[in-house]
């Protein structure tokens, strides 16, 4: 090579290095805190049913020094003002995480509200190879017991803000004078989901409720890791929509290309967003939130800002 060439090579290596370390520092200081509200309609009430407003909350892995994060979803909580709050999981980020997760959430007390736990409600962040988070599912249930106080988390849900625990549970509610059946699991991404349970849960609702006459109720599954076979699970018991998380969007998205990963076997074309689920002739929308944080071991974004979510159920044409 000549001189000039080397060169040319040297700058070529040295602008790919800065153009790095800059989208590097954008996604750490920047796009990690560029919250925002995504707004979406979805028309699967009966005819005539008046609009229920719902926040979904996903992914805050909170750390009790994230006053920022805690302040603006108080915030849009206040603003908002929905008629259910769904909360599909890794709420905590650190073992102290819970005091920052009530200064969060303290406007909602006494909103209705449905929650799901996911992997990071039960086991504290660990350093993880970046290579490896993008090859495949991550393995936070290889450890061997959980370390967080997941206890206090569901008491506070709970007793303090008056929510439904879903993880593997169903629930029927009625809500703005429409009826929903709620399903929920805990998290498949550490296989912590019993669809077995769940199934005859949902069978017992259905036999045992006591809604005479039309029209028909709203099913509605509730789950952290949005795995395919959830996914066909919540479609073949008759789910109209999904809620999900665990994904963060893909967190770090190229332009051009979309979500590197989904850190499951949910299609990257679908790692954020509303869509449709189909299996065995049937479909539902799904709704994937990009989450509102990061581990604090990994606190980087890319080209997906962090998100809260204003789902808006309406009367189906």
């Amino acid at each position: 090579m000549t001189v000039s060439g080397v060169r040319l090579a040297g700058a070529a290596i040295g602008v790919a290095a800065a153009a790095g370390l800059a989208a590097f520092a954008w996604g750490a200081l920047i796009e990690r805190n560029r919250f925002r509200v995504r707004s979406e309609i979805v028309p699967i009430l009966p005819p005539g049913a008046r609009p229920i407003t719902t926040l979904h909350l996903s992914d805050l892995h909170m750390a009790p020094w994230q006053r920022e994060k805690q302040d603006w979803i108080a915030r849009v909580a206040e603003l908002v003002e929905p008629d259910l709050v769904v909360a599909t999981g890794d709420l905590l980020g650190h073992e102290e995480g819970l005091r920052g997760v009530r200064r969060a959430l303290a406007p909602l007390a006494g909103v209705p509200g449905v929650f799901v736990n996911g992997s990071n409600d039960y086991f504290g962040p660990v350093r993880k190879s970046w290579l490896g988070y993008l090859s495949g599912p991550s393995r936070e249930g290889s450890r061997p017991k959980p370390d967080l106080d997941t206890a206090a988390l569901t008491a506070y849900l709970v007793d303090e803000l008056g929510w439904f625990d879903l993880d593997n549970r169903a629930r029927a509610v009625e809500l703005r004078g429409s009826r929903l059946v709620l399903l929920g699991t805990d998290d498949p991404h550490i296989h912590r989901d019993r669809l077995d349970v769940l199934t005859a849960l949902a069978e017992e609702l259905r036999e045992t409720v006591d809604w005479p006459g039309d029209p028909e109720p709203v099913t509605i599954g509730v789950t952290h890791a949005p795995y395919r076979r959830i996914l066909d699970f919540f479609v073949t018991q008759g789910a109209d929509l999904v809620y999900a998380g665990h994904t963060h969007g893909g967190q770090v998205r190229v332009p051009g290309v979309g979500a590197l990963t989904t850190n499951s076997d949910l299609p990257r074309d679908q790692a954020s967003g509303l869509s449709t689920w189909r299996h065995a002739r049937r479909a539902a929308f799904l709704e994937v939130s990009a989450g509102l944080g990061t581990s604090v071991l990994a606190p980087v974004r890319f080209a997906c800002p962090p998100e809260a979510v204003v789902l808006t159920l309406v009367a189906r044409a």
